[in-house]
């Protein structure tokens, strides 16, 4: 996944009703109707926000008969696991520097 894709990942997921559904896809795929089934949105919003995600390379859709299975891309969602991994690394090291500057400064 390129730096791109991951930014629009993480815009894509700022939306609550598309974090509704990446949420509904952990669980294993569905089609648009399943979907729109639980939410508070119309199938029709539903397939939007199912395109912004696509878009995103988050979903992936596959044909089945007359319907369209959406699921998670998993390399998209640990691409994301692993920028948001070293934020938090990042964070730990810098708290760490901190505490032990604010060690020595007490000595």
């Amino acid at each position: 996944m390129d730096s791109n894709r991951a930014v629009d990942g993480w815009n894509a997921l700022a939306d609550g009703t598309r974090h509704a559904i990446v949420s509904r896809l952990a669980e294993g795929p569905l089609p648009v109707g399943r979907l729109a089934a639980g939410l508070p949105v119309s199938r029709s919003a539903v397939s939007q926000h199912l395109k912004i995600l696509k878009d995103a390379g988050l979903v992936s859709e596959q044909a089945s008969g007359t319907r369209r299975i959406y699921r998670l891309n998993p390399m998209a969602v640990a691409a994301l696991r692993d920028q948001l991994d070293a934020f938090w690394r990042r964070a730990l090291e810098s708290y760490a520097d901190v505490a032990g500057q604010a060690t020595e400064a007490r000595s």
